[in-house]
């Protein structure tokens, strides 16, 4: 019998939620790689047992089946675990929700995902950290003071290998459609909605934010400055690329760009939503880049 190298033994984890939505392509995916790898399959049912199988990987490369909050979850328990550095990751898209999948270059058909996960090569990405210890693997992004808490696709089927599955999120989501559409004839500004017979006005609607942005000590805007949006995305130049965009007044202000290495935001309580999830309201935080802080393999 030939010996397999311990780096094409593969522990392929998969989401339940994974299973649910479509398991005709968990099949195929877990098919390919079988063929083509030692493999051994977990199938938890829930956060405990996901990170159990994780931490039991011993020289296995992990290969985790699920969506962009499956990645996400990864990704912050291996960082949790401080194992980022040794541990490379390979995923195989399934599910709801694959933007930060697509835009990380991984293939979101089961075939071709699992090839990149037998044939490609680990490349290593840069990653936020916060000072609470969380991770961001893509765009960040800080919306209007008041927007209604944005919706990530395919919410609702959050499950047991991600974090934040409640079953009163869909109710969350009928009261947020609900109070962001403001009904004809209500005056400019406010809200009207109807509590236990009476007719109530909630707060204006979205408005500009004032927060002061720092990169690497350098203020790029201050308090003084009303801001609309403001964005991070990291491993631009080495560094994080930030991206304010001021109020304008008359004609459109140009916004206001920088790159850095420690990315500081404070001010009046504020959200934010870094990949998939929203959090805050805070009224500091503080992102911190690193380069090459995780693997991740992608197509040769």
């Amino acid at each position: 019998m030939t010996e397999v190298a311990a780096s094409d033994q593969l522990l392929v984890v998969i989401d339940p939620v994974a299973r649910r939505h479509d398991g005709e392509s968990v099949r195929i995916a877990k098919d390919v790689l079988s063929a083509g790898a030692a493999t051994k399959v977990c199938l938890p049912e829930g956060p405990e047992e996901f990170a159990r199988a994780l931490a039991r990987r011993g020289a296995r490369r992990p290969v985790v089946v699920g969506d962009d909050r499956t990645l996400l979850h990864t990704v912050s328990l291996l960082h949790r675990q401080r194992d980022l550095a040794v541990c490379g990751l390979a995923l195989v898209p399934v599910g709801g929700s694959l933007s930060l999948a697509r835009a990380l270059g991984v293939p979101t058909g089961a075939v071709a995902a699992a090839r990149a996960v037998l044939d490609g090569v680990e490349r290593r990405l840069d990653l936020l950290v916060d000072d609470s210890d969380g991770v961001v693997l893509g765009a960040l992004r800080i919306p209007p003071a008041g927007s209604p808490v944005p919706v990530p696709d395919g919410a609702e089927e959050m499950g047991a290998g991600v974090p934040g599955a409640h079953p009163w999120l869909r109710t969350c989501q009928s009261l947020v459609r609900t109070l962001a559409a403001r009904p004809a004839g209500v005056a400019p500004g406010r809200t009207r909605a109807r509590t236990w017979g009476r007719v109530v006005s909630l707060p204006a609607g979205p408005g500009p934010s004032r927060l002061r942005v720092e990169v690497d000590g350098i203020t790029l805007v201050d308090l003084d400055q009303p801001v609309e949006t403001v964005s991070v995305t990291p491993g631009v130049s080495g560094g994080a690329e930030v991206e304010v965009r001021p109020v304008s007044v008359g004609a459109q202000a140009a916004p206001l760009r920088m790159v850095g290495q420690r990315v500081t935001v404070s001010g009046a309580d504020f959200r934010y939503r870094a990949d998939s999830v929203v959090s805050g309201p805070v009224r500091t935080r503080t992102w911190t880049v690193r380069e090459g802080g995780w693997g991740l393999t992608l197509p040769g």
